[in-house]
């Protein structure tokens, strides 16, 4: 009888017990198989930094999202590609009409959620946002979220 009520007093402290965790976006990961091509995209049209792969391994390729999130590139010769919008990368900016200028001024096609070349979604709490296709087909979503 001892021991069940000692363990009963070991377990108390457990029930209710709630935990919460803080998270943070760490990466994303995109398969690619034009390495160059599509991180040229990230690089030189979305403007993200290239950082060393830690093991400098070939086959990746790796940015830096506002010096706390990464988006790593791997190349594999063959890609499924299956991709729906619902499925993207989105990165949000404070400038979003300075960025769609910059994209006319490139001459790279931008679409709203529906699907509208050139046009711009508002979703229901007000963010503006517009999606962009990468040589992949992956789907990038570019929003004013915070700003």
């Amino acid at each position: 009888m001892k021991y069940i009520i000692m363990l009963a007093l070991l377990c108390i402290p457990l029930v209710g017990h709630s935990q919460s965790f803080s998270y943070r976006i760490d990466h994303y990961s995109m398969v690619v198989t034009d390495l160059e091509e599509t991180g040229n995209f990230y690089a030189n049209i979305l403007g993200l930094q290239d950082i060393p792969h830690p093991s400098n391994a070939a086959g990746f390729r790796w940015f830096s999202i506002d010096g706390t999130a990464q988006l790593h590139l791997i190349k594999k010769d063959k890609v499924e590609k299956n991709r729906s919008k619902s499925e993207h990368l989105c990165l949000s900016i404070s400038n979003l009409d300075e960025f769609i200028a910059y994209l006319k001024d490139t001459n790279v096609s931008y679409w709203d959620w529906e699907g509208t070349k050139g046009a711009v979604s508002v979703r229901g709490d007000g963010v503006r946002q517009i999606y962009l296709l990468d040589p992949e087909g992956n789907w990038v979503e570019i929003n004013n979220a915070n700003s």
